[in-house]
């Protein structure tokens, strides 16, 4: 009987075993370094919480005076307190909840900065260093879909990951404060589930990883380029290049000729190319023009989802794509012939 002619595989198909390659040989800094920095701010916040209890069972009794007020340590009842807030109050207090959960969900972001550049950093030179390149030449894989899937991996998978991280750091933490009010009397529905936004600050972390993906362009570039093209020390190659260009171009001076100081290579160029893999370099570029603060609420309101799109109305934002993925096309280029150990 005639052999049944085998289907080749899908380009797309190809591309979904690559991520998943990727993923696995490196799941340690994508899924588990992002769940064990939320676990440690967890277990620091509930260390926090009772210490506080220990202090205050301690100082039961006693009184102290707050405006005039004379308050009993001991007698903390969150349901008499919540009886006595506004409405401008309550929406001041949910901003303030907002605020802590931003910054809780945050962390894991923190751990997926460090993540990615060192991912970048190693993703074409280690496997030219224990020689496995020349396995996965062999497979029917272009260098184009290899590159691009760890592309992928460090802009889409890495930070999607680190979202889902953060998001259940911030439901827990949740939890954990609703579990405090109800200790003490309050209902956690009208204290804090009311007040705060929980699901417009995970939306907010869901919706930013495309925003992420194009701000992290040229420092992925960068680095994938250096670690396509250095023999050895990648690291020190993709550091030392931009600091001698810095330090030559502060030492000639040679930016005013285009009525420019030095200061704006090393915060337009030295830290996009090297520090735009951290979520908080975007952050603060989203909103350099409107840093009009009054309160909690408004320092929670710069990072919406709003404030994060607006980058794309930037030059700063499609010049870093535009080189970022000229530093990609240049990296596909250089893994076709760079094949030694």
């Amino acid at each position: 009987m005639p052999r049944a002619k085998v289907a080749a595989p899908h380009a797309t198909h190809k591309f979904k075993l690559l991520l998943k390659r990727e993923f696995w040989e490196h799941k340690g800094g994508f899924f588990w370094a992002p769940f064990i920095a939320g676990g440690v701010f967890l277990l620091l916040s509930l260390m926090g919480m009772i210490t506080a209890e220990v202090a205050k069972s301690r100082a039961a009794g006693q009184d102290i005076d707050i405006n005039g007020a004379h308050v009993q340590v001991g007698a903390l009842d969150l349901s008499k307190l919540t009886q006595h807030l506004s409405a401008e109050d309550l929406r001041q207090f949910g901003g303030a909840i907002d605020l802590t959960l931003l910054m809780s969900a945050g962390i894991p972001f923190i751990v997926l900065g460090f993540v990615v550049f060192f991912y970048a950093l190693g993703s074409l030179y280690d496997d030219r260093r224990d020689r496995s390149v020349l396995f996965w030449k062999s497979m029917p894989l272009s260098d184009s879909q290899t590159v691009l899937s760890k592309l992928a991996s460090a802009t889409l998978v890495a930070p999607g990951l680190a979202a889902l991280a953060g998001i259940a750091t911030m439901l827990v933490l949740m939890v954990m404060l609703s579990l405090f009010v109800l200790i003490h009397g309050g209902n956690p529905s009208t204290l804090l589930w009311g007040p705060a936004s929980p699901l417009s600050v995970a939306a907010t972390f869901v919706a930013g990883i495309p925003v992420y993906a194009a701000w992290a362009m040229p420092t992925v570039g960068w680095l994938m380029l250096c670690s396509a093209w250095a023999r050895s020390k990648p690291f020190l190659w993709a550091l030392v290049v931009p600091v001698f260009v810095g330090i030559f171009v502060s030492w000639f001076d040679l930016l005013h000729m285009f009525n420019l100081d030095t200061a704006w290579y090393w915060q337009h160029i030295f830290l996009r190319l090297l520090g735009s893999t951290f979520p908080t370099m975007l952050g603060a570029a989203a909103n350099l023009d409107t840093m009009q603060v009054h309160g909690p609420e408004d320092i929670a309101g710069l990072a919406s989802v709003r404030s994060l799109y607006s980058l794309f109305a930037t030059p700063s934002m499609w010049v870093g794509i535009v080189a970022g993925l000229a530093m990609i096309v240049a990296s596909i280029r250089l893994r076709r012939w760079r094949d030694e150990g």
